[in-house]
């Protein structure tokens, strides 16, 4: 894993926490949510504050996320808001607390000069024991304020100078006026520098969940769905939703299908969508020259065709069907006509400009493992289990192309292979109509 850490693809974007002040302003904060404290000098956290290296200090993976169920976080400064979020069980924590934070900006930029805020995303569940409790997580609203609880003196000060303002008998109040001025010390001026985090809840729609070995949730949709990986106890008993596993390829084909969330990445002969599946194609070739033993090194595409000459009995599936697509593309052959079935079928897909597009790309990755790069991209906790597995050459090469050809232009990779980042008209709600534009052969 050195390797993904040292090309900036793990740990990357943290926030570094080196000077005493701060360490001890992290401190307090845990100690505060936890009752422990760190014995390290100089750490790095994510959006939450979480740590790897106090993780590591600890044992405890969740020790920001107790039971998996409520996120808490510790928040030094705004600049955390840019940060990825690491070891949590839900896709939407991190989007909940980016919005929170930009939402407070300023709030918390005061608020944090000081001492560091802490606070919890509150659901309506303590913990997750059955697929069901997670149907009973519906909103997300978030509680925070300072170690010293410096926002909710403001609130009483407030609520004090209000009583102060407006009663006739409260300048002779001098047990109110004694509160006043003691609250007034630790919160400053509240009539210039107003202390307030604006309350706010946050859906719970459609997500993806770490609990139970996996789950994709639709909950927002027409037809409401959950996918999970493997078959697992309690998934018959999640209410009126359909139920499938990934091995029910053709059901989840299907349902993307239906409720107008994906789209085919090459619908005529478009130069740049072919590049896209030739990508694939090089990716697949990669995978199973070094599960064969190759030590790849640095590779050109003209030395990939080479390779996939070499191994060309070896091929998967997968290849020999996007070959099919590349085929049509390029005027070279008849439309191609690909069963769900077939391994090949889902890298022919992404999700389409809506409001779920990351969550149905992240989907689309897991279910065509052999695109490393949409694996990193779209599900990076499932591509960090996968690279545990590989052989080596596999991890030099994936790490030095995914540094050199995707890191260096993020957002412009992002932009090829999803498109533009959706924009309000772009979602879809129950109320939209199924009007597909493009045309999928199913065999049935």
């Amino acid at each position: 894993m050195m390797r993904l850490v040292k090309y900036g693809l793990m740990f990357g974007n943290l926030i570094e926490v080196s000077s005493e002040a701060l360490v001890n302003r992290y401190n307090r904060a845990l100690n505060h949510l936890i009752g422990k404290e760190t014995k390290l000098t100089e750490f790095h956290i994510d959006i939450c504050g979480y740590s790897p290296e106090i993780a590591d200090e600890f044992s405890d993976k969740l020790y920001l996320n107790p039971k998996g169920c409520n996120q808490q976080f510790i928040l030094l400064t705004t600049e955390q808001q840019t940060a990825p979020l690491l070891a949590s069980k839900f896709s939407t924590s991190r989007s909940i607390l980016k919005d929170f934070i930009e939402d407070n900006e300023e709030e918390l930029f005061a608020l944090t000069a000081r001492e560091a805020v802490t606070g919890e995303l509150i659901n309506s569940v303590f913990e997750v024991n059955e697929p069901a409790d997670l149907l009973r997580i519906n909103q997300i609203t978030i509680e925070a304020d300072t170690v010293t609880e410096h926002v909710a003196f403001a609130a009483t000060l407030q609520e004090d100078i209000n009583k102060f303002m407006n009663e006739d008998d409260a300048w002779w109040d001098d047990v109110l006026i004694a509160e006043m001025i003691e609250l007034g010390k630790k919160t400053g001026d509240i009539t210039r520098h107003p202390i307030q985090l604006s309350p706010k809840t946050y859906e719970q729609g459609n997500y993806f969940t770490a609990h139970f070995g996996g789950m994709y949730v639709f909950r927002d949709l027409e037809t409401p769905a959950v996918i999970a990986r493997e078959a697992i106890d309690g998934l018959s008993a999640m209410g009126d939703f359909r139920k499938f596993t990934f091995k029910n390829r053709r059901d989840i084909a299907e349902f993307l299908y239906r409720q107008n969330l994906i789209e085919l990445i090459v619908t005529e002969q478009n130069e740049d969508d072919i590049a896209i599946i030739q990508q694939k194609l090089d990716f697949i070739v990669i995978s199973t020259a070094a599960s064969l033993g190759d030590d790849l090194g640095s590779l050109t595409r003209q030395q990939i065709r080479r390779v996939a000459r070499k191994y060309a009995s070896d091929l998967p599936e997968e290849y020999e069907g996007l070959m099919d697509i590349i085929r049509w593309a390029s005027h070279k052959g008849r439309y191609p006509s690909l069963d769900p079935e077939h391994p090949a079928y889902f890298y022919a897909f992404r999700a389409k400009s809506h409001h779920d597009r990351d969550l149905i790309n992240m989907l689309l990755a897991e279910l065509t493992p052999l695109d490393f790069r949409q694996l990193f991209i779209c599900h990076k906790e499932a591509f960090y289990d996968a690279y545990r597995k590989w052989d080596d050459p596999k991890r030099d090469f994936v790490s030095k192309f995914l540094a050199e050809e995707y890191m260096i232009d993020k957002v412009g990779a992002r932009e090829t292979l999803f498109g533009p980042e959706p924009t309000m008209d772009n979602i879809v709600t129950k109320k939209d109509p199924y009007a597909p534009r493009i045309k999928v052969r199913y065999k049935t």
